[in-house]
């Protein structure tokens, strides 16, 4: 059966904030064909009673680490690449259950894990991959301990490493353009030290102006854009005037960042949930002595740099960036954005906003006539109780990716 039809539920349009009471919401393979507030006659379709319920766009997280099934980024990535591979299944497929239809991986799952999920082989959200994100020799994506011999990085061949090493503008390039022609489908670069890295305080900024100009070009000439791993306002700045279109975490911005984003029209990824996981049980999963020291110096200043970029009308999207074990709190990420900046903000960080991140409005993250029919039923309304959005689904009635009916309750 090709023709889906939901009844009498409240449509939830998120880009303005309206819920539409007893709409009818007309499927038809992939897309939505049909919404309407007088009852639809479809005899051919398979019916199903939505009444006092919530239907939404999926879900959309701009930051995940699917390939991450351990906590230790060095560890992860020298697992078999068979076993990375496999232990991705369970976690992609718990974000589906949560009603994250589509994800945003920040290094590590490539076209193949893309593919598999998007021809029906495994469950999972649609993955926009970045492949392996670019570092710096010494960055964030460069997990070699400290040694008196510095051995080349294996890591471009692993497939349990997030990140690959390259430096000097002309090898930038090279890795680049690599990604891309591995398929994906926009390049994430390290611009500042990190939380999970071993050997680079947060507060350095990494890759040289030229190198950060050379990728956003060899983006561009692809027809895509560069996110960047950044925390400081200097690296933030730095990065968004080189041309980086998104900010990942952004803990440590200041008005003068934020100013600089507004004027760009650079979007950031804030992934607020991974500190309080880790801090609670990242030392517990094997996260280095080192990264656990760090996270106190970034995990307070991420909650107060909700409110800086809202005073500069600096659009958020959702992140969550978790690792191992921890992947099943992705969705109290909501929680946080909502005590910050109320109910439906946190909602457009992963529809609207999300959507508009992908380049992909009016096709994901909306349910409107045309737009990919990635839909969630809600037991109640998101917008009076954010808790019905965390959990690992079980407020859920319904999860349908591309008209595929994934899970349903109702």
């Amino acid at each position: 059966m090709t023709k889906i039809l939901l009844q009498g539920g409240n449509v939830l349009d998120p880009a303005h904030g309206s819920l539409l009471l007893r709409h009818d919401v007309l499927i038809e393979n992939e897309r939505i064909i049909d919404v309407s507030s007088t009852p639809i006659t479809a005899p051919d379709a398979k019916r199903i009673d939505v009444s006092g319920k919530t239907v939404m766009p999926g879900l959309i997280d701009c930051h995940v680490h699917v390939l991450a099934s351990l906590a230790n980024l060095g560890a992860n990535a020298l697992q078999p690449g068979s076993l990375t591979s496999i232990r991705a299944l369970p976690i992609v497929e718990a974000m589906l259950k949560r009603g994250f239809t589509t994800v945003r991986d920040a290094g590590g799952a490539d076209w193949g894990l893309a593919q598999a999920i998007a021809i029906g082989l495994v469950p999972g959200p649609r993955i926009f991959p970045s492949g392996k994100a670019l570092s710096q020799t010494g960055g964030h994506g460069d997990f070699r301990p400290r040694s008196d011999v510095l051995e080349p990085c294996s890591c471009a061949f692993r497939a349990g490493a997030i990140a690959r090493v390259a430096d000097g503008v002309d090898a930038v390039r090279l890795a680049a353009r690599e990604e891309i022609q591995k398929g994906a489908t926009q390049i994430k670069i390290m611009a500042s030290g990190g939380v999970a890295s071993p050997t680079d305080p947060i507060g350095n900024t990494q890759y040289s102006e030229d190198e950060i100009r050379a990728i956003v070009a060899e983006a561009e000439a692809a027809q895509t854009y560069v996110m960047a791993h950044a925390y400081t306002g200097r690296a933030i700045s730095r990065a968004v005037r080189c041309g980086v279109r998104t900010i990942e975490h952004g803990n440590l911005v200041d008005a003068d960042a934020a100013r600089v984003m507004r004027e760009h029209g650079a979007f950031v990824v804030p992934t607020l949930v991974t500190y309080d996981s880790l801090a609670r049980d990242g030392a517990r999963l094997g996260l280095p002595a080192d990264s656990v020291a760090k996270i106190e110096s970034v995990r307070q200043a991420g909650r107060d740099s909700l409110k800086i970029y809202a005073e500069h009308g600096v659009q958020m999207g959702f992140g969550s960036d978790l690792l191992g074990e921890m992947h099943q709190d992705q969705s109290e990420e909501f929680i946080i954005r909502a005590e910050i900046l109320g109910n439906l903000e946190a909602i457009r960080s992963a529809t609207s906003i999300a959507a508009a991140i992908l380049q992909r409005e009016g096709e994901l993250g909306t349910v409107r006539v045309g737009a990919r029919a990635d839909l969630i039923v809600v037991n109640g309304n998101p917008l009076d109780d954010i808790r019905l959005l965390t959990g690992q689904g079980q407020h859920l009635a319904l999860v349908m990716q591309g008209g595929y009916l994934y899970r349903s309750q109702a």
